[in-house]
């Protein structure tokens, strides 16, 4: 019973902040609040890819040139850098990818 007692009280809260943007729609943001969430998309997809490319398997560091989701996050980084187009960071993300994983015998086949 306790699951759902914060499973509600986080929906609550969610729902409030959420709300509250339309509640009052003449609310406005400082200027350096607006600047700020501007690289929260950003900072979101970072902590949320970059662990995934230094620890694979969720335990173990893996800086090692048989990493291939390390190179491969490398390689995309670098694509996104040069052309600024989404749909080829993540073409180009993932052919590199599983051209590694083929290169490095690892795909469970």
């Amino acid at each position: 019973m306790d699951n759902w007692w914060l499973i509600l009280g986080m929906l609550a809260i969610t729902f409030s902040i959420r709300y509250s943007l339309f509640a009052f729609p003449e609310l406005r943001f400082a200027p350096l609040v607006r600047q700020g969430l501007h690289f929260v998309p950003t900072a979101v997809l970072t902590a949320i890819v970059v662990p995934g490319m230094l620890l694979p398997d969720g335990q173990h560091w893996a800086l090692r040139l048989d990493n291939a989701y390390l190179l491969a996050g490398l390689a995309t980084v670098a694509i996104a850098a040069v052309t600024r187009h989404l749909l080829a960071t993540i073409g180009g993300g993932l052919l590199v990818f599983f051209l590694l994983r083929w290169a490095l015998g690892q795909l469970p086949l």
